[in-house]
C-alpha cells in the first residue's frame, strides 16, 4: 500500500509541492478520485484532484466532503500554508506549468499499483507470485537477485531442505551455499544461458536438488529462480519455470522503475541541501524529515572486491531501502561517497545507523564512515565537510568505529596539519627540522626528547617517566640540543609553533 510520504516524494520531482501536512505521512492511501456528485451522493477517495476549484477554500471543502486525506489543487497565489489545518486534510499545490493529465497519470499509477500488490495482484507482489510458481512446478521456490539474495519465498514447502532454510533467514544464500553452487557451474550457467539447470543433491551443504533459471531483462542478468526438487522437473512444470522466470523479470523492472524514480527524487533533494543550493526548509519537508529536528549527516564510502563501484552502489541501495523497518535516513550518491541526513541528536544513534548498513552488506564488504555534529538544516552544508573530514579519518583507521565531529575535532585538526605536511608544506628549516636531520645523522633522540619536554610543560621529571630515562638524562639531551640548535623555549609562541609541527610530521 502506498503512503502519503511517497507519494509526496515522487511528486516532489513534477512540481508538486507539500504545503500543509496535518496527517501522518505514514498514512496509506489506496484510492483516487476527482470532485463529483453523483446523484445525492459525493464520489469518496483518499487522493482527491481538485481539478476546477476556484480558491484554496474550495477545494478543502471538496476533499472533506469526499473523506480525503490528502487534496490536489492549482497553485493560484493564495496563501496556502495552514490551508486544510482545521479540516486535517493535507494539501498539495500543483505548479502552473504542469499539466493535470500529467499529475492524474502519476498519481493513479503509483495508488492503483500499491492498492493491487496489497490484494496480492500487483506487479510488485513477488510472493504472490512465488506462491503460484511453486504450485504449478510442484517444489518450493525462492525469487533471488543476482547478488544471490532473496527477493520472494513461496508458503509451499514442498521438498524444503535446512539449505533453504538458511537461505531464507539470512535474506541470502550463505556464503558456502554460493560457493557450492559456483563450483557447479551454476553461476557461469546463469550468465549464459536462459535454460534451467538442475543441480543433483548434496548432504553435505543439506540441499536435496534444485531446479533453478536466470532472469533476465534483456543481456541484463537480474536474478535467479530456484525451485526445491529431487530431479529435474520436465514437461509442463519446466515450462512453468521457464515462463515462470518472465513473469518474475517484468515485476522487477517496474519495482525497479518505481524505487529509481523515488531514488532520484530524494538524491537531489538530498545534495541541494548538502550543497546550500535548495530551500532548507521546504526540501527537508519534501522528504519527510522531522520538522525542527537536529540532523547529522553520514558519509560513506564502500569497499569489497576489485570493483568499488558496484560496492557503493549496493551500499546505496541498501541505505534507500532499509532494514526491515521503517527508513529513518534520506541519502544520495555523490561520486563516490553515499550521503545519508539521519535525524539524530546523540552519536549513538548514527553510529547504530552505520552498523544497521554493514549488517545488511555481505560479509567481504567493508565500510569507512564518517559523522558530522548534530547541525539544523541550515548548516547542513558545514554538517557535509565535517562528516567528509571525519570519513577521511576514518579511512586511516578502519578498526576504529566511525569518528564523529563532536569528539574527534582535534584529531580532524592534527589530520589537516598532516595533510599540509605530506604535501610538502612543513618547514624544511627550523630547529625541529635541524634537530631530525641531527637525530637521522647521529642516531640521536633529540626530537622525541623535545616533544616529552614539551607535553610536560618542561617539567623535566614528568618528561623523563615519558622517556623512560633519568630526569638527569633529559636535562643533558636539552643541553647537546641547545648546541644543535636555537630552541627558544622561553618564547611561549615558539613553544606552541614547535608543539604543532610535532604533531603535524610525527603523529599518525
Amino acid at each position: 500500500m502506498i503512503t502519503l510520504d511517497r507519494l509526496v516524494n515522487v511528486l516532489g520531482s513534477y512540481g508538486v509541492r507539500l504545503r500543509h501536512c496535518p496527517v501522518p505521512r505514514s498514512t496509506e492511501l489506496s484510492s483516487v478520485v476527482i470532485y463529483e456528485v453523483a446523484g445525492e451522493r459525493t464520489v469518496v477517495g483518499d487522493v482527491l484532484l481538485a481539478m476546477g476549484a476556484r480558491s484554496v477554500h474550495e477545494a478543502v471543502q471538496w476533499a472533506v466532503s469526499a473523506h480525503a486525506v490528502v487534496v490536489l489543487l492549482r497553485d493560484n497565489s493564495d496563501d496556502t500554508t495552514f490551508a486544510g489545518m482545521a479540516e486535517g486534510v493535507a494539501v498539495m499545490v500543483v505548479d502552473s506549468e504542469v499539466l493535470w493529465s500529467e499529475v492524474a497519470a502519476v498519481v493513479y499509477g503509483l495508488v492503483l499499483e500499491g492498492r493491487e500488490t496489497e490484494s496480492g495482484r500487483g506487479p510488485t507482489d513477488l510472493f504472490a507470485l512465488a506462491d503460484s510458481l511453486a504450485e504449478m512446478a510442484g517444489g518450493a521456490v525462492t525469487i533471488e537477485d543476482s547478488l544471490s539474495r532473496v527477493l520472494a519465498y513461496s508458503t509451499n514447502q514442498d521438498n524444503a531442505d535446512p539449505a533453504r532454510m538458511a537461505t531464507i533467514m539470512n535474506r541470502q544464500a550463505p556464503e558456502h551455499l554460493r560457493e557450492f553452487f559456483a563450483s557447479r557451474g551454476v553461476f557461469a550457467h546463469l550468465a549464459a544461458s536462459d535454460e534451467p539447470l538442475f543441480v543433483a543433491p548434496d548432504d553435505v551443504v543439506g540441499m536435496t536438488g534444485r531446479m533453478v533459471v536466470a532472469v533476465r531483462s534483456g543481456r541484463e542478468l537480474m536474478g535467479s529462480v530456484w525451485v526445491a526438487c529431487s530431479k529435474p522437473l520436465e514437461g509442463e512444470e519446466r515450462s512453468a519455470l521457464s515462463d515462470g522466470a518472465r513473469t518474475v523479470a517484468l515485476h522487477l523492472l517496474r519495482s525497479r522503475a518505481s524505487a529509481d524514480l523515488e531514488r532520484q527524487v530524494e538524491s537531489e533533494l538530498v545534495i541541494g541541501l548538502l550543497e546550500g543550493r535548495a530551500d532548507a526548509v521546504a526540501s527537508a519537508s519534501r522528504l519527510g524529515l522531522p520538522q525542527g529536528a537536529p540532523m547529522r549527516v553520514i558519509a560513506v564510502r564502500a569497499a569489497g572486491g576489485a570493483d568499488r563501484d558496484a560496492a557503493l552502489l549496493l551500499a546505496f541501495e541498501r541505505a534507500t531501502t532499509g532494514f526491515g523497518w521503517s527508513r529513518p535516513g534520506r541519502s544520495a550518491l555523490a561520486g563516490n561517497t553515499l550521503y545519508t541526513l539521519l535525524p539524530a541528536e546523540k552519536a549513538v544513534t548514527a553510529r547504530r545507523w552505520v552498523t544497521s548498513l554493514q549488517a545488511a552488506l555481505p560479509e567481504s564488504m567493508t565500510l569507512a564512515a564518517g559523522i558530522s555534529k548534530a547541525a539544523s538544516v541550515d548548516d547542513l552544508v558545514a554538517a557535509r565537510h565535517e562528516a567528509d573530514e571525519c570519513l577521511a579519518l576514518h579511512e586511516t583507521r578502519s578498526s576504529a568505529p566511525p569518528p564523529v565531529y563532536d569528539e574527534s575535532w582535534d584529531e580532524i585538526l592534527l589530520q589537516r596539519l598532516r595533510t599540509a605536511a605530506t604535501s610538502g608544506r612543513s618547514p624544511d628549516r627550523g630547529p625541529v627540522a635541524e634537530l631530525r636531520r641531527h637525530d637521522r645523522a647521529h642516531a640521536t633522540e633529540y626530537v622525541a626528547t623535545l616533544r616529552a619536554w614539551l607535553e610536560a610543560m618542561g617539567d623535566l621529571a614528568d618528561a623523563a617517566e615519558q622517556l623512560g630515562v633519568h630526569e638527569n638524562t633529559v636535562r643533558y639531551r636539552m643541553r647537546k640540543m641547545s648546541e644543535v640548535t636555537d630552541l627558544h623555549l622561553d618564547d611561549p609562541r615558539k613553544r606552541l609553533a614547535m608543539m604543532i609541527e610535532l604533531a603535524a610530521t610525527d603523529a599518525g
